[in-house]
């Protein structure tokens, strides 16, 4: 039984993160969502694996619209990973897509972002992706870079982490 209580302490205190569902009802930026759930409780969701362009920066308006062109007023289903410094919950976000209304919550939104060039694959939490994940978003982006759509039309596309840093 000794051997086992570690292993018992660190599971009663590790945070567990339960999937949360609701209606989406704010797009803030490209990468961030407010939904309100079933209880009417309004949870701050961060879209994991992806950092989108900031407001101010160039394709941070097309960004927060094309997420909100997924995702807004839509029924969603958030797999919750972690929270961050800011108290938003970290997570994929699913959505039915716009073309299919028998599909279900089917589309990964974060990946969506990607694939259409409004957001950089977040390379550095890549160890919080599954394999298959770290795949389609390196994929998705790669391609959104050779097509030049969305932010890689620029010439020089600013990462997001630059431009809060001051790296204008």
């Amino acid at each position: 039984m000794n051997r086992f209580l570690p292993f018992l302490i660190l599971l009663l205190v590790s945070p567990t993160f339960a999937d949360i569902g609701g209606r989406v009802v704010a797009v803030t930026d490209g990468d961030t969502i407010k939904v309100l759930d079933e209880s009417n409780t309004q949870h701050r969701i961060r879209l994991s694996g992806i950092d989108a362009p900031e407001r101010g920066q160039p394709f941070g308006t097309a960004s927060r619209d094309h997420l909100a062109d997924l995702v807004a007023g839509k029924m969603v289903k958030i797999e919750a990973t972690k929270t961050d410094r800011y108290g938003r919950t970290i997570g994929k976000v699913w959505v039915q897509p716009n073309d299919c209304p028998s599909c279900g919550l089917t589309l990964d939104a974060n990946l969506a972002q990607v694939t259409a060039g409004m957001a950089w694959w977040y390379r550095y939490y890549r160890s919080e992706q599954t394999p298959q994940d770290q795949e389609r978003y390196e994929s998705a982006e790669d391609e959104a870079k050779g097509r030049k759509w969305g932010l890689w039309s620029d010439p020089h596309p600013i990462n997001p982490y630059d431009w809060r840093k001051g790296k204008r």
